[in-house]
Formats: C-alpha cells, sequence, structure tokens
C-alpha cells in the first residue's frame, strides 16, 4: 500500500529490518547492487561507496531514475544528488552512523560519512509515471 508521492508503508520497516536495498540505475541494468540506505527525516538517502565513474551513482546522475528491490517487491523511483553543502548532511552522517554501527560495520560506516563522500549523496522518489 502506498501513501500518494510517498514510499510504500511497508518500505521503511524493510528498512530498519534489512542492512541492504538492491538498487538499479536506470532500467537497463539485469540485476540488482545491494548497498545501504538511511531515512533522515521521512526522507530516503544513499552514497556510493566507491564514487567509481560507471556506477548506480553516475547513473542516477545521467538518467535521475533507477530501481530499488526490497525483498520480492520492485519500485521505480527517481534519484537527485542532494548538495554536499546542505545541512541534511550532517544528520545522514548521523543516521549511517547509528543504523550501521555493528562491529562488522564500523570501517565502512565511518568511511562514507567522511566529509568527501557529502559529494556523492543520492536522494530517492518514488516515480509517478
Amino acid at each position: 500500500m502506498t501513501a500518494t508521492g510517498s514510499f510504500p508503508l511497508d518500505f521503511n520497516e524493510y528498512l530498519k529490518q534489512n542492512n541492504h536495498i538492491g538498487i538499479k540505475g536506470g532500467r537497463e541494468r539485469p540485476g540488482f547492487l545491494k548497498i545501504w540506505m538511511v531515512e533522515v527525516e521521512g526522507r530516503y538517502f544513499s552514497r556510493s561507496w566507491n564514487k567509481s565513474i560507471k556506477s548506480w551513482y553516475t547513473t542516477f546522475l545521467t538518467t535521475g531514475i533507477g530501481q530499488i528491490q526490497y525483498g520480492e517487491t520492485v519500485i521505480n523511483i527517481l534519484g537527485k544528488k542532494l548538495p554536499a553543502n546542505d545541512p541534511l548532511q550532517e544528520k545522514i552522517d548521523h543516521a549511517y552512523r547509528k543504523r550501521y554501527a555493528q562491529p562488522e560495520n564500523i570501517y565502512y560506516s565511518d568511511g562514507i560519512t567522511k566529509p568527501e563522500y557529502a559529494d556523492y549523496t543520492m536522494e530517492f522518489f518514488i516515480d509517478q509515471n
């Protein structure tokens, strides 16, 4: 079930219970890549860990579209880069550190919250089309 213009009601619950979300930049890629995602103030964000030239992140930069998979559900989404100087970046850092505080994840949550990663932050929206 979906509230108008927002993510399905079960999405946030899935995110709380699972470390990874499947993502696909564009519509042509055959499979989903598992990434971390955080919720801040009812909005959803991810950062590119590898910052690679050809990735889900750069595909969103060029096409603005993609898909998220959680469980068996696939939803079409839009992605928009969040400016590195957006005041919300600090809250996103905090959300990553809190959400991924398990001992095996500390190295990555510390890494992805370094200042240079702010420039690789993508916000996601439901694609209404």
